[in-house]
C-alpha cells in the first residue's frame, strides 16, 4: 500500500539536508517555508543569506531531489527566498552599469534579445498590464489585449503574476498542467498565446498562504524557468494593488512599458494613480491609462448609463501627461466570453467590444515605437541563480 504524502513525510526527507555553514539540517534550522501539496506536486522555498544567495543552488537542488525520491511525488518546486536590493554588485546585471533597451520588436527581433544582459532569454519585450486595485477588469484587459498583439502578427505570450488570485487558466479555458522539457517547464497554449500562471500547478480553490519573498521567487521561477521560446511581446497580467511584490516586480523585470487600467470612478481612480506613481518611481514608461467598464448600452432598448461614470480616466491621463489608450464598454459579451473562457478578441472579432480592445493594442504598440525611438531604457532585471 503507497504510503500517503503528507507534509510530514516532506520535512522528514527535508531534515535529511544539513544547513549551510552548520550540522543542523534545514528544518532545524527554520529555512523552509510553508509546504504545499497538491496532486503529487510540492511546492516550498528555502530562506538563505541574501548576499550569500547565488551559493545555495546545491543546496536547492539537493533538497529538491530528497523530496522527488518520495513515493507519490510527480514534481517538486524549490525556491530560494532572500530580499535583494535592485542594482549594484548583486543585480545580476552585466556588471558594466549598461542597461537594456526597452524597445519594441517587429515579429522576429526577439532573436535579437535573447542573449539581452539581465531579460528573459527569447524576449524582446515585457508589458506589464496593471490596475491600483482588485475589481477593475485588469486580467480580462491583459488576455485581450495580448491577443490583439496577435493579431498584428506578433509572437505574444502571457505570464499571469497574480500568484493569489490567477485568472488565465478560466478566461482562456485552458485545463491541464504544464509538462517538464529539459529543466523548463513547457507553457501552455491557447488562441495563438503561450501562457504560465501559478492556475495551472494549484487546484483553482487551494489558498496560496505564501509570504512575500516566496511569491517574488516563485514568479522569478515563472518568468526564467519557462521554455517561452522566442516572443515579440510578453504581457504580464500584474497583481492589484501598489505592494512589495508590485513594486519588486517592476524593479525585477526589464519593463518596456506599463498599461494602467482602471474604472471611471473617483475611488478608482485615485488608486489608478498610485500605481501610475509607482512605475514611474521605477523608471517604467507608462503605455498610457485604459477606462475600463467605460459606459453601458442596454441591449434591449438601446439606452445609455454611465453606471460607473464616463471619461473619468480622459481626463486623469490628460492631467497627469500621460496617453489615453482608450474605452472599453460595460457589456455581458465580455462577461460571458470572459467567464466560458472564449476572450472576445478571439471569438468575435467583429464585435464593438474587440474593436476597441484591438484600438488599444494599437495605441499600446505605438507607445512602444516612440519609447524605441527616443531610446528610452528600461529597469535592469534582478533575478536569482
Amino acid at each position: 500500500m503507497t504510503e500517503l504524502l503528507t507534509k510530514e513525510r516532506v520535512l522528514e526527507a527535508l531534515r535529511r539536508i544539513e544547513g549551510p555553514g552548520s550540522h543542523a539540517d534545514i528544518v532545524a534550522e527554520g529555512l523552509v517555508s510553508e509546504i504545499v501539496i497538491n496532486k503529487g506536486k510540492v511546492y516550498f522555498a528555502i530562506s538563505v543569506d541574501p548576499p550569500r544567495s547565488r551559493e545555495f543552488e546545491a543546496l536547492r537542488q539537493a533538497a529538491e531531489n530528497a523530496v522527488k525520491a518520495l513515493p507519490g511525488v510527480d514534481a517538486v518546486m524549490v525556491t530560494l527566498t532572500a530580499d535583494r536590493a535592485p542594482g549594484g554588485a548583486e543585480s545580476g546585471g552585466n556588471g558594466s552599469g549598461d542597461r537594456p533597451q526597452g524597445s519594441f520588436a517587429r515579429p522576429g527581433a526577439a532573436r535579437d534579445a535573447r542573449h539581452r544582459p539581465g531579460g528573459v532569454p527569447g524576449v524582446a519585450n515585457i508589458v506589464a498590464v496593471a490596475s491600483g486595485k482588485g475589481g477593475v477588469g485588469k486580467s480580462t484587459t491583459a488576455v485581450n489585449l495580448a491577443l490583439a498583439f496577435k493579431e498584428q502578427g506578433l509572437k505574444v505570450g502571457v505570464l499571469d503574476a497574480d500568484i493569489y488570485g490567477p485568472s488565465m487558466p478560466r478566461l482562456l479555458g485552458i485545463k491541464g498542467q504544464p509538462q517538464q522539457v529539459g529543466n523548463k517547464l513547457a507553457p501552455m497554449e491557447a488562441y495563438g498565446l503561450k501562457v504560465m500562471s501559478m492556475g495551472f500547478l494549484v487546484d483553482e480553490e487551494t489558498p496560496m498562504i505564501w509570504r512575500g519573498p516566496m511569491v517574488m521567487s516563485a514568479l522569478s521561477q515563472m518568468l526564467k524557468d519557462v521554455a517561452w521560446g522566442e516572443l515579440d511581446v510578453l504581457v504580464v497580467d500584474m497583481p492589484p494593488g501598489t505592494g512589495d511584490a508590485q513594486l519588486t516586480m517592476a524593479q525585477q523585470v526589464p519593463l518596456a512599458g506599463a498599461v494602467i487600467v482602471s474604472t471611471p470612478q473617483d475611488l478608482a481612480l485615485i488608486d489608478a494613480r498610485k500605481g501610475l506613481a509607482m512605475f514611474r518611481k521605477v523608471d517604467v514608461p507608462v503605455l498610457g491609462l485604459v477606462e475600463n467598464m467605460s459606459t453601458f448600452v442596454c441591449p434591449h432598448c438601446g439606452e445609455r448609463s454611465d453606471i460607473f461614470g464616463h471619461g473619468g480616466a480622459r481626463s486623469e491621463a490628460a492631467r497627469l501627461g500621460v496617453p489615453f489608450l482608450g474605452e472599453v464598454p460595460l457589456t455581458s459579451a465580455i462577461r460571458v466570453t470572459s467567464d466560458e473562457g472564449r476572450p472576445v478578441v478571439a471569438t468575435d472579432p467583429a464585435s464593438p467590444e474587440a474593436e476597441a480592445y484591438r484600438s488599444i493594442a494599437a495605441r499600446a504598440l505605438g507607445e512602444l515605437e516612440r519609447n524605441r525611438a527616443a531610446a528610452r531604457p528600461a529597469p535592469q532585471i534582478v533575478m536569482e541563480n
